[in-house]
């Protein structure tokens, strides 16, 4: 079926099937990390830096150099007897995926219900359920806090379960950020439970995931940062705020579930030079690179491939509906007007 006025929604929204908590930090020591921990709290400091921006031709290095940079930031450590870094946060997932939660065009629903309960009966989210697993046991949702630690360790557990189903990774093990087609006995079968509820076996899945990390005495941990739009009118004039639980250091649920979904390498750069993995968006988006893998003007883009795919239009490879679905758990707002 053809794109065409008369099969366009105008609104058609699609609720998020992987669903973090906040992650909150704490500290602990490595011995004792499953029976002591303290909420990690943010510290203030007030620095006198250094003046490093470029200059211009006209400025004379002297003269602005002795200028104060001054500067007021939130840090956040391990307290000089702690070691580790602990992060909890929970995880749902949610099935219903092939149900738009708002959608204003029969024929379109209905040519959509058909196509994605195909992709169920045929792939049962086992590729892409294989791949949140492997971002939960390799703890990529820790960020900046995983790079040069000398243990990592990620405990899942499924809470409700009359089993109390629970799985540890040691995150060093092999287990890497851009190989998905690791075998690991223990990631199949999280990734098993993640794939059942996806393609609506379970309604949903309720996953506890902390993370260990031995980072070293009294070392920096990272927390998220809040977004500062105005620096001279800032809460209490900060140039770093750094995100919080009622004082308690913590991550977003934002920056966690980006982690969770970075598993695109069927972009067409990855492809051709090996690259990176990259978080599933529309357009293939890498803000801090400035760069959108995805463009519109190649059809590489969702939006040139859900075209095609929710109207029963076949697409070139299997991938490219591994992407297309990656993009409706991720969720979001996706109409256009008929005009």
């Amino acid at each position: 079926m053809k794109k065409t006025k008369e099969n366009t929604p105008s609104v058609l929204a699609f609720e998020k099937k992987l669903v973090p908590s906040d992650g909150f930090m704490y500290g602990t020591t490595w011995d004792s990390r499953n029976e002591n921990s303290k909420p990690l709290k943010l510290i203030e400091k007030s620095v006198r830096g250094v003046i490093s921006n470029r200059l211009k031709s006209t400025q004379d290095a002297d003269e602005e150099t002795k200028k104060a940079n001054l500067q007021k930031v939130d840090n956040c450590a391990l307290e000089p007897d702690q070691d580790t870094l602990k992060l909890n946060f929970t995880l749902k997932v949610l099935s219903g995926v092939e149900t738009p939660s708002a959608c204003d065009n029969k024929l379109f629903n209905d040519s959509y219900v058909e196509v994605v309960k195909n992709y169920i009966k045929e792939d049962k989210f086992t590729e892409l359920a294989k791949r949140y697993a492997i971002n939960i046991a390799n703890a990529r949702f820790l960020w900046r806090n995983r790079v040069g630690v000398e243990k990592l360790e990620v405990q899942v557990k499924v809470t409700g379960d009359d089993h109390s189903t629970e799985w540890i990774f040691d995150a060093n093990d092999h287990i890497e950020l851009n190989d998905f087609n690791i075998e690991n006995q223990k990631i199949n079968e999280l990734a098993s439970l993640i794939a059942q509820t996806l393609s609506g076996e379970k309604g949903y899945l309720l996953l506890e995931i902390t993370a260990f990390a031995k980072l070293g005495k009294a070392q920096d941990v990272y927390p998220s940062e809040e977004m500062v739009l105005d620096k001279g009118n800032s809460k209490e004039k900060k140039s770093k705020i750094l995100y919080h639980v009622n004082h308690q250091a913590a991550m977003h649920s934002q920056k966690i579930g980006n982690a969770l979904r970075t598993i695109d390498t069927w972009y067409p750069e990855y492809i051709e030079n090996n690259s990176r993995a990259i978080a599933i968006e529309t357009y293939g988006s890498v803000t801090n690179l400035g760069v959108a893998y995805r463009k519109p003007k190649e059809k590489t883009d969702f939006y040139n491939l859900f075209d095609k795919f929710s109207r029963g239009e076949p697409l070139e490879n299997k991938d490219d509906e591994h992407f297309v679905m990656a993009v409706l758990v991720r969720g979001g707002v996706f109409g256009e007007s008929t005009k």
